[in-house]
This record gives C-alpha cells, structure tokens and sequence, in this order.
C-alpha cells in the first residue's frame, strides 16, 4: 500500500477554504438555528443547483405531509411522470444531521424516480439540536416507512417492494429503520447507505480514516464531534443509535454501502460491511477513490457522483423489479 496521503481534488480544496468551517464547539442552540437556516436557504436555491445537480425531467417532484398520531411531517416526493400501477418504494432520508433539506438530494432522487421507475419519498426530519437528540430523527424515518406501508394504496406504491436509502446521517436513520423493520417483521427488499455515519460511540473516534482524513472539505472531524454531542445527550446509550454496534444483524435487507474514500466515516462504512457479511446479509461494499462525503449530493463537484448513482440505480433495479405484481 503506498504512503502517499490521498488528497481531495484541488477544486474541493479551494471552496473549503473559501467558506470556512463554523466554530462547532462555541455554538449556541440560537447559533446553530441561525446556521441552519441560512444554510438549508443556501441549499435549496436554484443557484446550488451547479454543485448539487439538475433533477431529471422524467421526474414530477412536490412536498407532502405525512399525517401521523403525533405529529407532522414535511417529505418530498418524487414520481415519474408516465408510469402506471403501484410503482416500488424508495424511502429516502437526506445527509446532514444538524443542517439539511430533501431538496438537496433532488438530482438523485429524481433519477432513481424516473429511471427504476418509482416513487422516492425523501423524509424532511426533525434535524439535531438541544432537545431533540438523533432518536427523534429515527423516529421520524421509521413512522415515515410505517405510514406509507400501512396506506401503501393511496399513495400509489407496492408495498412488496420498498427499500430505503440514507446519505450519512440519513444513512444512519435508514440502516436503524431496516433493523426495526426486520424485528417488526416489515420485509425490506434492499438498502442503501452511502456515506454512512454509524458509530456514535466513544469508540466513534478511533476508525483509522477519522484521524486520516480529519480535515475533510466537506466533512471534519470537529463537525463529526458536533454532531455526537446532539446526537447522543449524556445518559443516553449511544450503542441504541450505532448500528454498527448493533446486537444482532442477521436476516436484514441486502446492503450496498457506497464509500468515498476521502472522508472521516469512510471506516464507518467499511466495518459495517464487513459486520452484515459476517451476519449473513448480503453486503456489497462500493469504494469511490478520490471523492468526499456527500458524494451522491454533489455531482457539481464531484464526477465518481454519476458513477455512485449508476451503481446505486442497478443495485436497487436487482432488487425491486423482481416479482413485480
């Protein structure tokens, strides 16, 4: 294995530079509300579109709610604009934990929308903070799923086809949903993780690429620490939110586990692979030499994103459109 350290493209470099990173370990909880909604506006605008990708035209895309006991949920949906029948499910959750809006996975979703076909619901959850730790976030994907399943033929989708897909932390939600659904007796016919964030534990910091790649463009380390310390408030288990850590990953739904390999939770990825194989779940690890976190949110930047978003359509296509009804 050679010595040289392998360096993000000059480009990603540079617009990490530029921007700067926020002090994470002074913010208030009124700093962060600030950040983030100045962030998600900057994410959601057309002008992001250069980093954050076109969205297919074959694609129609709106907002939703879903209307659960307690509460409400924003999801944005993405359907293909001829199709017929119940179309497959894909339940989507967005990367970014404290910061992040569906919008800014519209290139992906719309693709996987147009081109499998099917419908991509992308879960707008309660994102971290003082008082809402990550487990709210989990909850949210999981009721999401539940909801949909449950009023499977009203929204237009065969409830003998669903999977999920996470970016991140979103990643993190899907892979604890898939769980749940396992021991809830919900089959998933896949799941995809890219980017996965997965170990929020005090071992969270050890994996050889955190301490490799901690200054990250598009994710550090200090941002990783930031987002525990929402995640996880002092006397929660943090193994209850750490898939990697989970008891048992047996009889799970097939993985693939895209993995850019300039990126802290690289490591994250790559073990929780290695777990679900050792379990007896189909694993298929996917590395991208040479891309950073995000990879799938920033085709602009990044162009393995079109090369993750092939291998991600053919993974869920295998999965999916197998004993159709």
């Amino acid at each position: 294995m050679s010595d040289v350290k392998e360096l993000p493209p000059l480009r990603l470099r540079v617009l990490g530079a530029l921007r700067g990173e926020p002090d994470w370990p002074a913010m208030t909880a009124e700093g962060l509300a600030a950040y983030r909604e100045a962030e998600n506006r900057r994410r959601a605008s057309r002008l992001m579109r250069v980093i954050t990708g076109i969205p297919d035209r074959g694609a129609e895309i709106r907002w939703r709610e879903v209307a659960l006991p307690d509460r409400r949920l924003r999801v944005r949906v993405y359907r293909p604009a001829r199709a017929d029948g119940h179309l497959p499910l894909v339940l989507h959750v967005h990367a970014g934990g404290m910061v992040g809006t569906a919008v800014q996975s519209d290139w992906l979703n719309s693709h996987l929308a147009a081109r499998l076909p099917s419908v991509v619901v992308s879960v707008e959850h309660r994102l971290l903070a003082p008082g809402t730790p990550l487990s709210c976030a989990a909850d949210d994907g999981w009721d999401a799923l539940r909801h949909l399943l449950e009023h499977a033929a009203s929204w237009g989708i065969d409830p003998g086809r669903v999977a999920v897909a996470g970016e991140s932390a979103g990643a993190l939600i899907v892979a604890l949903a898939a769980i749940r659904a396992r021991d809830a007796g919900l089959p998933l016919r896949a799941q995809v993780l890219a980017n996965p964030c997965l170990d929020l534990t005090s071992t969270m910091l050890d994996h050889a690429s955190m301490t490799e790649h901690a200054h990250s463009p598009t994710l550090s380390v200090t941002q990783v620490e930031a987002f525990r310390r929402y995640a996880v408030p002092p006397g929660t288990d943090p193994r209850a939110v750490s898939p990697l850590h989970a008891d048992d990953l047996t009889g799970l739904a097939p993985a693939l586990v895209v993995v850019p390999t300039i990126d802290p939770v690289a490591d994250h990825g790559r073990r929780y692979a290695e777990r679900l194989d050792a379990a007896g779940t189909p694993a298929r690890l996917a590395e991208h030499p040479g891309a950073t976190h995000g990879l799938v949110s920033m085709p602009g930047l990044m162009p393995q994103a079109r090369t993750a978003r092939t291998q991600l359509t053919g993974f869920l296509r295998d999965h999916l459109t197998s004993g159709e009804r």
